[in-house]
């Protein structure tokens, strides 16, 4: 099982040890919501004989596993940073903090509030796989309006910390409310890339999985990696690192699933345009051994 480190030294997929490693900067934004910096320049007037003059920003490392292919920042934030990171998020400070850092950033938000367009690919994916009206957990599924089966569903539970408002037809459920019910399908979407411990969030997923459930755990297919397919040479290119701490192959979702006795059913690739940019989506179907 992998560790919970604070810099990593262990892939956060796999577990292994032979890790690449390359320099990297910490965006100022995400350095400032976690850690307080902010980028300083050091000028001739710091009096520092052995320090080259000019921008200061936090460093971090780019690591990725030899044996799986993830990629990703070494720092494993802790709860009390993550709560830090997504307070209030998308609100009036956290755009205003944002933009002051990332100027094009303004023309982003409003997009976040629209139901992404790619979903109805999503649910006839999955549909043979399903009841005509699925009973449905989204894990980490914020108000509910990117939930799949949000229009066609026996049920729709959301669990989520934000505690934000749901949308018409969802309800909250907790983790006690989460093991007495019967799911036949349980998601996660767009959430592993941000969390440090992604194996430890998909194993609070566990208990909802009874007989004939099924697991849907989907990422984006970073641009990175679609680049460069099976490429275990991206530490040196990945010189930035923003809330997107995680890049996943799917070969280290595979070994993530596998490791908590999942076994991997179908995957999908879907290419998207979600308003502001086009990317890819990669979700793994996955059932109880």
């Amino acid at each position: 099982m992998v560790s919970r480190e604070l810099i990593a030294r262990h892939c956060i997929c796999c577990g292994g040890g032979n890790l690449e490693k390359s320099p990297a900067v910490l965006m100022p934004f995400v350095a400032l919501r976690v850690f307080g910096h902010e980028p300083v320049e050091i000028t001739e007037d710091w009096g520092l004989r052995d320090l080259r003059q000019g921008m200061a920003y936090t460093l971090c490392n780019s690591l990725q596993c030899q044996n799986c292919g993830a990629l990703f920042l070494d720092y494993r934030f802790t709860d009390e940073q993550m709560e830090a990171l997504y307070r209030n998020y998308r609100d009036e400070l956290y755009n205003e903090q944002r933009i002051r850092f990332e100027p094009g950033y303004a023309n982003v938000p409003p997009h976040y509030h629209q139901r992404a367009n790619y979903l109805c690919e999503v649910e006839a994916w999955l549909a043979p796989y399903l009841p005509e009206a699925p009973a449905v957990l989204d894990f980490g599924g914020d108000s509910g309006i990117n939930s799949l089966f949000r229009e066609h569903n026996q049920l729709l539970h959301i669990h989520d910390i934000s505690g934000v408002e749901l949308v018409p037809g969802a309800e909250r459920a907790d983790l006690e409310r989460i093991r007495q019910c019967h799911y036949d399908l349980v998601t996660c979407s767009q959430v592993l890339e941000h969390v440090p411990y992604p194996l430890d969030f998909v194993k609070q997923m566990l208990p909802a999985l009874g007989t004939g459930s099924l697991i849907y755990v989907e990422v984006p297919h970073e641009a990175l990696l679609r680049a460069h397919p099976g490429s275990l040479q991206l530490a040196t290119c990945k010189r930035h690192w923003h809330e997107h701490v995680n890049f996943f192959t799917e070969s280290s979702m595979r070994v993530l699933l596998e490791s908590l006795g999942l076994v991997v059913v179908d995957v999908l690739h879907l290419p998207v345009d979600i308003g502001w940019t086009q990317g890819e989506v990669m979700g793994l179907l996955a059932r109880q051994a």
